[in-house]
């Protein structure tokens, strides 16, 4: 018998493929929903914390473009931290002075205006509501009730040290969110370094910095972008009262309170037609002039929502209207009106996040 047939035959290696890494088990419906929940209360729950954060974050990334342009000119960042946020708060300053003696006497004079509104209406609506009353008064006697009314009256007492309680904490939150936004601007840089380094290997570490990057350049922009365009909003809707009539302070007033309004999309042009139509009613005495700070106001909303910010900004930061009412619903209801301030500005970025992870670009185009 010769030797190969007498010698083993060694078995041939099966190739296999590698197995694929056991799939990540999905959490039931029920235990997102509660995770949801639970996120949505803590934000709720823990808003004096987290909203001077966020407020810091925000003021933070409108100087951010400006920071990089100071950097450029070879300025410290810690010295261009220091510059930007004294310009900001001597400007704020500065027109706060200028608007406290017109809004002390707006709020002086309002209730005794608003009373002759009132009675001006309740003229015009006078008949509607004696038939009103009568029909009342006939369906009341058809059923066999008395026509005597019994009223509740109800008393409240005002605390007087209410508000000087509430004095320290204001004053202790916009402290906090002034150091924050020195901080974020000097520090924010190495602290993104810092975080990023804790990352296993280079790849990850250097995608996840490019992805940050281009989110805060981009984030910084639309934010500066905004602030820009309502700043001019105030200013010319301020110069348009006064070509009305209405004094400077006054109409720088009403500037401030229109630009503010317009950064909450919908729901604050909303608030600023019937302000400005109240404050018409109140100015004017003529009703076709009392209509037309509210006209003014409407039609320069339109221009800038519908022109000028579409051309500045493009397709890139456009969100769907039915997805902005939607946050601001939830931000407005979880932290007031400071949720109504930064709800597009965290829409934002959420997008802008969805849009750079591999597999969301689904839900990124979803808020579009």
């Amino acid at each position: 018998m010769s030797e190969s047939l007498l010698s083993p035959v060694a078995p041939e290696p099966e190739s296999r493929a590698p197995l694929p890494p056991p799939s990540r088990p999905r959490g039931p419906m029920s235990l997102v929903v509660l995770a949801t929940l639970a996120v949505a209360f803590t934000l709720w729950a823990a808003q004096d914390i987290i909203l001077p954060v966020l407020l810091a974050m925000f003021f933070a990334l409108v100087g951010n473009p400006i920071l990089r342009f100071l950097r450029r000119l070879w300025i410290p960042r810690a010295i261009g931290a220091l510059l930007i946020l004294g310009t900001g708060l001597g400007v704020t300053a500065s027109l706060g002075v200028q608007l406290i003696g017109p809004a002390m006497d707006w709020a002086q004079e309002a209730p005794q205006q608003l009373r002759k509104v009132a009675r001006q209406v309740q003229d015009l609506t006078k008949p509607m509501q004696q038939a009103n009353q009568a029909a009342e008064n006939f369906a009341r006697v058809a059923g066999g009730e008395s026509s005597r009314r019994i009223q509740v009256i109800r008393t409240q007492l005002d605390d007087p040290y209410r508000v000087l309680t509430r004095a320290p904490k204001l004053a202790a939150s916009v402290l906090a969110v002034v150091l924050l936004t020195l901080f974020f601007m000097i520090y924010g840089e190495s602290l993104q370094r810092a975080a990023i380094a804790l990352f296993p290997n280079r790849q990850q570490q250097r995608f996840t910095t490019d992805i940050l990057r281009s989110i805060e350049r981009e984030v910084s922009r639309y934010v500066l972008t905004i602030s820009v365009i309502n700043t001019l909003v105030g200013l010319v809707f301020a110069g348009v009262l006064m070509l009305l009539g209405i004094g400077l302070q006054e109409a720088l007033l009403w500037g401030t309170v229109a630009a503010l309004l317009n950064f909450a999309p919908y729901v604050g042009p909303l608030i600023g037609v019937a302000t400005m139509l109240l404050m018409g009613f109140v100015e004017f005495r003529d009703p076709l002039q009392a209509l037309l700070p509210a006209a003014a106001y409407l039609a320069l909303h339109t221009l800038e929502g519908q022109l000028v910010t579409p051309i500045v900004l493009g397709r890139q930061m456009k969100l769907s209207p039915l997805v902005l009412i939607l946050a601001l619903m939830v931000f407005g209801w979880a932290w007031g009106m400071v949720g109504l301030l930064l709800s597009v500005p965290l829409l934002v970025c959420i997008k802008l996040v969805l849009a750079r992870l591999e597999g969301m670009q689904g839900w990124a185009r979803l808020l579009e």
